[in-house]
């Protein structure tokens, strides 16, 4: 068994063992807060919020794929009209595994696919419209992208997901179904269509308006007919209003929550944007968010653009606490869709390896767009970029320089629901001595919720304690990044917190930047 070197308040526990402990408040997603509530008890209540399972899995997922794919890919537009002739989809030749294969190779666990964008054009064999790839030469009109790259998704071990566009730019042509004026009516979710049964014989009623049945119709072909979906991505984009068209969220959560209960919904209660687009990250992203009335149940989430949101200040005017992450979303080239190589840029490695430590280690999840080109493919520069960073993923993290070292085995061995709870420091000592230049450090969210507001990091150099490192919250994870250190001790201080904190996982590793 491993010696460890600890102060007298630092206490290890199990999972086990702290559900056996009581607890004056309880675990919760959400947490109201009441006119009789004073700071201190806000705080405490903050202390207590927790990620639901599907939340937790999202975090654990970190670095995702966004991939942009329809018309605007051939006519070199961001935003498509809708009136577009899906002819000017001219595809020829299709590669879901070579994209799976890059992903795979970036490290990725997931990949989101624009199943419909604002122009309305489907890629999938839809049954409710003819505006998508069935009216195209690609396969005869009968290829079915989604399809494809689900089956690509299953064989290089990626799970999927889908951007259905709440807008539609297609529907709100003069005849289309959007802000038709159509009245809120009892709606059998599916809807059946002649020659095309459902596998799925699962059917939901729904009291709707024409546009939002049409929404739920193509949800349910997506959600049940390409395998498990793992995160349905909707955005709050208006391209422009028609007809005082609205979202009925709530029977769209229903439908998703039955046909797909492991799928995480971003854009709504589940999973917050980070409010730019460009890979910025907040020095204190804390996924502890107030809101002025129930999160449960609302429809519209508005955009959080601001630098602080949850601190305690932030904290103070809140009527509800709900645990909320966000998901950084950038594209590795200049814009969603592909243009060209020569004309729009791509990011370099270096650059979205800084974005990965930023946004992964500072407790968010990376969203990465790579859109396919005209061929059907990742571009080349586009595919070197995601398998050097790959690279430095694996090189800089998949070795653990504490894992020989003198400490507590809940945090250097990275089992499985342990953690051990330190309200001022602890100490950990290596066999000999180590050079480093990165320190992940991760709280027990799902047992613990948020808690250190602060916390800096010493090492051991010429016979004393010399601050390396210091940061605001740590939350699912951070990362710090620094010069090059070499000792046989380090220290974690926690030097503000709104409870007790319970760290899960530290370890230390060495970036070496290529030449």
């Amino acid at each position: 068994m491993k010696f460890y070197r600890m102060l007298l308040s630092a206490i290890c526990l199990t999972t086990a063992s702290i559900q056996a402990q009581s607890q004056s408040i309880p675990l919760r997603n959400t947490i109201e807060i009441t006119q009789d509530d004073t700071p201190e008890s806000i705080i405490q209540k903050a202390a207590h919020i927790v990620p639901t399972s599907v939340q937790k899995a999202a975090m654990e997922k970190e670095f995702i794929a966004f991939v942009h794919f329809g018309p605007n890919t051939f006519t070199r537009m961001e935003w498509g009209t809708g009136t577009e002739n899906p002819r000017v989809f001219d595809l020829k030749t299709l590669d879901t595994d070579q994209w799976c294969s890059a992903m795979k190779a970036a490290g990725m666990k997931l990949v989101i696919i624009t199943a419909k964008h604002h122009d309305g054009f489907v890629l999938w064999q839809s049954r409710y419209t003819h505006h998508g790839i069935m009216s195209t030469d690609f396969q005869n009109g009968r290829g079915d992208i989604v399809k494809e790259l689900a089956a690509s998704c299953q064989k290089f071990g990626l799970q999927m997901g889908i951007y259905l566009s709440p807008a539609d730019l297609y529907q709100m042509e003069p005849d289309g179904l959007y802000g038709n004026g159509s009245k809120a009516t009892e709606r059998t979710i599916p809807r059946e269509i002649p020659g095309r049964p459902f596998e799925n014989k699962t059917q939901l009623k729904f009291t709707v308006d024409d546009y939002n049945e049409y929404y739920l119709n193509q949800l349910f072909e997506l959600l049940t007919e390409y395998g498990p979906i793992h995160e349905v991505w909707l955005d709050g984009a208006h391209p422009k209003q028609k007809g005082g068209q609205t979202y009925n969220y709530h029977a769209w959560r229903k439908l998703i929550k039955t046909l797909a209960p492991e799928a995480v919904i971003f854009g709504r209660e589940e999973i917050r944007w980070c409010g730019n687009e460009a890979g910025h990250t907040r020095e204190a992203e804390w996924n502890i968010i107030p809101y002025s009335v129930n999160p449960d149940t609302l429809s519209h989430f508005s955009d959080m653009k601001k630098e602080d949101l949850g601190s305690r200040e932030k904290l103070y005017g809140a009527r509800f606490l709900h645990y909320h992450p966000t998901e950084v979303d950038t594209s590795i080239r200049d814009g969603w869709f592909y243009r060209d190589d020569s004309l729009q840029r791509t990011r370099s490695a270096e650059e979205v390896f800084d974005i990965y430590e930023r946004s992964v280690g500072s407790n968010s999840i990376l969203l990465l767009n790579i859109p396919p080109n005209r061929e059907g493919r990742f571009s080349p520069i586009d595919v070197q970029v995601l398998n050097e960073l790959g690279t430095r993923i694996r090189n800089t993290y998949a070795t653990n320089l504490l894992q020989h070292a003198d400490g507590p085995n809940e945090v250097l061995d990275n089992q499985p629901d342990t953690f051990i709870e330190v309200a001022d420091e602890l100490v950990i000592t290596t066999p000999a001595p180590i050079t480093f230049n990165r320190l992940m450090l991760q709280e027990a969210v799902s047992t613990h919720s948020e808690r250190i507001e602060e916390h800096a990091v010493d090492a051991w150099i010429d016979g004393e304690w010399k601050q390396i490192a210091s940061s605001k919250n740590i939350g699912y994870k951070r990362i710090l990044r620094f010069p090059d250190v070499t000792t046989t001790r380090i220290r974690l201080r926690i030097e503000a917190s709104r409870h007790t904190p319970a760290i899960s996982h530290i370890s230390a590793h060495y970036y070496q930047a290529p030449r």
